[in-house]
């Protein structure tokens, strides 16, 4: 581990990175562009697959979709919806688009023509930019949408969609004229970034360009980055850490972004090492894989200083960081709508963060004492809520300021909301132990340590109840995935007729060393009863999220039922695993087998 006093420096070099900028007000990501763009032009800023923008290419592109955008008449506050997979143009569109005023949706490309749908109407996008290869989903949306949204296709065309390329083409790139420009404010929305909570379809944060600016500041000090670096970006640009994050923390320091459109552990260190990387950018399963993988001839063979990254399991963080040579790891925690930010600097594996003694009045962050099934919080006898105890499960939440506070806040303590307004309304909790106070609600359930650390425990939500006790599916999955055999593991609570709470089940995807005797063993050593799964469902694969994130929803659903996948049911007379066929299923049903 590193020692608290470099811990800090991390922490006073942020800090001091943000100050700077607010000596600059109402700055976009693009204005730092084209500073660069004038006095470094040619310093490499995107590295695609296909080619690279330099700085002052890039400041040129996003002037051209400025230009685009003010041909189009779109006014400020427009919104435009953006599907596309990686690339540099990806950057330069929503940095040509946002510096003029208007608002880009970051819309997922994996969505269903339904979901898209529903994404691009609560953004109410008269827009929409679509990259090659996404045109059929996308004219699948379209038939579902008022007829006044306009499609453009940005690469191959197809009916119904104008040439995007072209017409950005036809427009020249120089320094917009005093008449074409339109300055945003700090707190205007540059950015929708879609998130999805813990149920039910997308909601869209309001991403404002004070959040971009210090969110790329931020990690820029914390990470000491510098012009000579090369950051390796794979994750989903629609996403903030991969689109907005990454990107803007090398923008601001003069670096480069390597961009893939997608994670490949077959090409992963060949990419790290020809690209010369110095950054990875990461998210906790990227790392899992890698470290599943084949021993690859030039994994240690790089030039890497850092892995900045979230969700990195403390069982995995030491193997990996061993196996590859990584000199360091800065693990963070962060909610792309809220005031919620803990940044591990000291490299303690397992811990997502802390915050030092000294700073804790910059930020406010707690854990409170809730209804883990519920999720409501519990009160005392004046009606106020309750702090945790060390090393007790709450839901970690941040203090915003009022709505009206301006001189001295920051993007950080503010709530910039979704643009579902009911959706804003509960993420706060009002006048929680102070008359007037606020707070932005995670929804994380966390648990810290005597020395300030803390760990994520589970979603609240996923936690469920059996047997009287509390079972939180993040840490039985974690139990699980360190049996061999397993490569991926889900878990969830489902409902017995006739008994109280829910029984756990598990989804597992393995590879041929794993067995069902070694799986009971290893969970009866390492669970206590009412958290070993009652039912093992064994997938082929279990589908994963574009940030790697297990989807368990579907799973969820379909139960010990309904499933065409093998089901195994934890006989706890014979102790072993025995199908859970129909005979199983009457037994159940008739709540005559012994749970």
């Amino acid at each position: 581990m590193r020692s608290s006093a470099a811990a800090l420096r991390d922490w006073v070099r942020a800090i001091e990175a943000t100050q700077r900028r607010r000596a600059t007000p109402n700055a976009t990501l693009a204005s730092v562009v084209h500073e660069a763009a004038a006095t470094d032009g040619d310093r490499p800023a995107l590295i695609g697959i296909d080619g690279e923008l330099t700085y002052g290419a890039l400041s040129a592109r996003a002037n051209q979709i400025a230009r685009w955008a003010l041909g189009e008449g779109l006014p400020p506050g427009s919104v435009i919806g953006l599907l596309m997979t990686n690339q540099p143009d990806y950057v330069a569109i929503w940095l040509g688009l946002s510096q003029i005023g208007c608002v880009v949706a970051l819309l997922n490309h994996h969505l269903a023509p339904s979901a898209l749908a529903h994404c691009i109407g609560i953004a109410q996008a008269t827009r929409v930019i679509v990259g090659s290869g996404l045109l059929d989903v996308a004219t699948k949306a379209a038939a579902i949408l008022p007829a006044d949204v306009r499609w453009w296709a940005h690469g191959h065309t197809a009916a119904g969609f104008a040439d995007f390329r072209a017409s950005v083409a036809a427009h020249p790139g120089t320094h917009l004229a005093p008449g074409e420009q339109r300055h945003p404010a700090s707190r205007d929305s540059a950015l929708l970034i879609y998130t999805s909570g813990t149920t039910g379809l997308p909601k869209a944060a309001r991403v404002t360009h004070a959040r971009v600016m210090e969110w790329s500041d931020w990690f820029a000090g914390m990470m000491d980055a510098r012009s000579d670096d090369r950051l390796y970006d794979c994750l989903p640009m629609y996403h903030s850490v991969g689109g907005v994050v990454a990107v803007g923390a090398m923008l601001v320091a003069g670096g480069a972004v390597v961009i893939r459109e997608r994670f490949s552990a077959r090409r992963f260190w060949d990419d790290i090492a020809d690209q010369h990387c110095t950054i990875v950018q990461y998210i906790g399963e990227l790392c899992r894989y890698l470290l599943q993988s084949p021993v690859h001839p030039r994994e240690t063979a790089h030039a890497l200083r850092l892995c900045c990254g979230n969700g990195l399991r403390g069982d995995v963080w030491d193997p990996f960081q061993q196996r590859f040579a990584i000199p360091r790891i800065l693990e963070f925690y962060a909610a792309t709508e809220g005031s919620v930010s803990l940044y591990n600097c000291e490299g303690k594996p397992g811990a997502i963060g802390r915050v030092p003694g000294v700073l804790a009045h910059r930020f406010p962050v707690t854990l409170l004492r809730c209804d883990p099934i519920t999720g409501e919080p519990v009160r005392d006898a004046q009606g106020r809520g309750v702090r945790c105890d060390v090393g007790e499960a709450g839901e970690a939440i941040g203090q915003i300021g009022a709505p009206t506070e301006a001189a001295g806040s920051t993007a950080r303590d503010q709530f910039d909301g979704y643009t579902d307004l009911d959706a804003s309304a509960r993420k706060i909790l009002q006048d929680l132990f102070t008359p007037g106070d606020r707070w932005f609600r995670t929804g994380d359930l966390m648990r810290r340590d005597a020395a300030g650390y803390y760990y994520f425990v589970d979603r609240l939500g996923d936690t469920f109840r059996w047997k009287g006790e509390n079972v939180s599916t993040a840490d039985v999955a974690a139990t699980i995935n360190r049996c061999a055999g397993v490569i991926d593991a889900v878990v969830f609570g489902v409902t017995i007729e006739g008994a109280e709470g829910k029984a756990g089940m598990a989804a597992l995807a393995v590879d041929p060393s794993f067995s069902l005797a070694a799986l009971r063993d290893h969970m009866q050593a390492h669970l206590p009863p009412y958290a070993r799964p009652l039912f093992v469902r064994l997938c082929r694969t279990i589908e994963t999220t574009g940030t790697f994130k297990l989807k368990k929803s579907s799973l969820a659903s379909q139960g010990y039922a309904k499933s065409e996948d093998p089901i195994w049911f934890d006989d706890r007379v014979t102790n072993a695993f025995i199908p859970c066929n129909a005979t199983i299923l009457d037994k159940l049903a008739n709540q005559s087998l012994r749970l």
